[in-house]
């Protein structure tokens, strides 16, 4: 068997500069975001008797770990794949400030502290608090909104007709009960739909995007049974007066919650059997998908990019929180697009007030 050489004493810094000249985007994502806009929140919740312990080894550093979600949602890996790339790879290690002699938080250690951030329910939070020093800053456009939904799939469940019907109803099929290890695999908060002819098991993300930016405003996870238009009064509010509400069709109907936040109405029109669209209804509807399909290019790149449309989580509590941490990454790498640096304007010490 082959001797493998280790690195020489500069070999590391000249790979890392190599990856820096491959236009490695963790780079520009390290140097366009400051990561400590979210201390406070993370400072708040393992400062908790329940969460923080001085048994065993020390604590990682809750900065660390919170870029460590950020990167799992940014390439959709695994607890035990993110353990396993992390201690792999260069670049991986240098986003998150680790050297290759450190210790690489293990799969279990991971889960338990996303698993925490659910159980404080501090994801919407951390998302908020982003946004917030976007607001700071200015980024926002705030000449538009977009509203709009998207499937997020879930691993298909082979339940009878008759569990299906049960877990519909809010309950748990007696035969799950009697096995628990069968009971931990179902999901029993995921819905079908179909939309289009097309069956759908899982979520929906529904977002709110500012329309000059493609940043992602605000956000609601539901199941995908849900309809698109049920969140848009969670959606909008009144720090949205004078701009335009941009919409498809299946929105038609909520004009009196987007006159109550005194937006304008960009809904698109829908023509029926016996009335059917003039042309010139037509053309506002042509002049309005120019500006609503910008959010397709939102949930294009979490497709395709983040691979973010189909998750394995089971349960609403840890799927909203996945939905929360893709929205954020998402706005993070869009900041990094718009050339927009993210950084803390005010004391932490105000914040926390």
């Amino acid at each position: 068997m082959k001797n493998i050489n280790p690195l020489g004493l500069f070999d590391e810094h000249f790979l890392l500069e190599r990856l820096t000249k491959l236009k490695d985007p963790l780079v520009r994502l390290e140097a366009y975001i400051d990561w400590n806009i979210f201390a406070p929140i993370l400072a708040v919740v393992f400062s908790k008797p329940e969460n923080s312990s001085n048994a065993g080894r020390p604590p990682f550093d809750r900065i660390m770990m919170f870029k460590l979600l950020i990167l799992q949602s940014l390439y959709n890996l695994s607890d035990d794949q993110m353990e396993f790339q992390i201690t792999d790879r260069l670049s991986f290690k240098r986003f998150l400030g680790l050297k290759s002699s450190d210790r690489v938080p293990d799969a279990k250690t991971i889960w338990k502290f996303r698993e925490t951030l659910i159980q404080e329910n501090v994801i919407q939070a951390l998302f908020h608090r982003f946004n917030q020093a976007l607001d700071d800053q200015s980024i926002f456009a705030n000449t538009g909104q977009i509203v709009d939904a998207s499937f997020v799939e879930a691993p298909r469940q082979r339940n009878t007709r008759e569990e299906n019907k049960e877990v519909k109803a809010g309950r748990t099929p007696e035969a799950w009960k009697l096995k628990p290890n069968k009971l931990r695999q179902k999901d029993r908060d995921a819905r079908w739909t179909k939309k289009n002819k097309m069956n759908f098991y899982g979520y929906k993300n529904h977002v709110k995007v500012d329309k000059g930016t493609k940043l992602i405003r605000d956000y609601m996870a539901t199941d995908a049974s849900v309809h698109d238009s049920q969140e848009l009064e969670i959606l909008i509010d009144k720090s949205d007066v004078g701009q335009k509400l941009y919409a498809d069709a299946v929105y038609i109907g909520q004009e009196a919650i987007i006159d109550h936040c005194g937006m304008t109405n960009a809904v698109h029109e829908k023509g029926t059997r016996n009335h059917q669209l003039t042309e010139a209804q037509k053309e506002s509807n042509r002049e309005k998908s120019k500006t609503r399909a910008r959010v397709e290019h939102v949930f294009g790149f979490m497709t395709n990019t983040m691979n973010a449309m189909y998750i394995r989580t089971i349960g609403y509590a840890r799927v909203e929180a996945k939905i929360g941490l893709s929205n954020l990454t998402y706005n993070m790498m869009r900041c990094v697009q718009l050339n927009k640096k993210v950084y803390n304007v005010f004391l932490w010490d105000n914040y926390a007030q």
